[in-house]
């Protein structure tokens, strides 16, 4: 895979996202929307974001797949796109690092700093329904192995550790603190336990963790707003699929009226054909 270290001197380089990124993580919260593809992510960077995350479920759903189908090959491709198409940090969804053991982890991880990306979240789940999470062990082991694959890459690449105990049918809060903070010790930079929702469940990891910074996934409507979460708090907030089900949500009932109904009146919340064009259009002539 191509590195992307070599990049016009008119756009941040590797070394300069990364620095960015790190930064973002010491003060303030900051939203981490999640593109799945070239085009979502030129457009959130539009928006003016500051970093962005990509979202397995995303671009599984953009290939034709389900959640968790991609290869390895097949992820870093994606990571290696989005990071040449935007200016901005980008974290990887590198969900449990596509190797069930330490060692492979650390290759994975290894071959995924190579992409440019700023940071890399590696998750504790198995993918079995009957045993979902790595053993507490197992799991600091694959993330000590993380963590020095970054260190041996030069230490600028963000670790983020989840624990996916909400996840997967295990919303034990005190189990998902003790996790993080094994997750911690064993080099994360940033925790994440994905499927906590409420304000005292939120404060407690916070609490738990601290002072590592929190990233909270709020991928449905919620009644707390970036304001509020950062009282709590949280860090960074992402949204997971969420943009990509937004998508595709108005997709499928534009075409189910269509296939079941012959109406075309899902069209009626569409985006303007002309104002997409001329966004990308001068998105297009501010990277030429």
């Amino acid at each position: 895979m191509t590195s992307t270290q070599n990049r016009p001197s008119t756009r941040p380089g590797v070394a300069d996202k990364r620095r960015v990124f790190q930064q973002l993580h010491t003060s303030g919260c900051f939203a981490l929307p999640n593109p799945w593809d070239v085009g979502s992510a030129r457009y959130l960077q539009g928006l003016g974001f500051k970093a962005l995350a990509t979202t397995s479920s995303g671009f599984a759903w953009s290939r034709g797949e389900p959640d968790g189908a991609a290869s390895r090959d097949a992820v870093l491709a994606h990571l290696h796109e989005i990071v040449e198409a935007c200016d901005l940090p980008v974290n990887a969804d590198f969900e449990s690092g596509f190797a069930p053991d330490a060692a492979g982890v650390a290759e994975s991880v290894r071959l995924a700093i190579e992409t440019g990306i700023a940071g890399v979240s590696i998750e504790d789940s198995t993918g079995s329904a009957a045993s979902p999470l790595h053993d507490i062990d197992t799991a600091v082991a694959r993330m000590r192995a993380a963590r020095g694959a970054i260190d041996k890459a030069g230490g600028d690449c963000l670790l983020v550790g989840r624990a996916e105990c909400f996840l997967v049918g295990r919303p034990d809060l005190d189990e998902t603190i003790h996790r993080l903070r094994a997750y911690a010790a064993a080099g994360a930079d940033c925790l994440y336990a994905p499927g906590i929702k409420t304000r005292e469940q939120i404060a407690a990891v916070v609490a738990g963790v601290a002072p590592k910074p929190v990233n909270l996934l709020i991928g449905s409507t919620s009644d707390l707003t970036m304001a509020e979460v950062a009282e709590l708090g949280v860090r960074r907030v992402s949204v997971g699929g969420a943009l990509a089900r937004a998508a595709w949500g108005a997709f499928s009932n534009a075409a189910k009226l269509i296939a079941e109904q012959g109406s075309f009146d899902g069209f009626a919340q569409a985006a303007s054909g002309n104002e997409l064009d001329n966004f990308f259009r001068a998105d297009r002539a501010g990277r030429a």
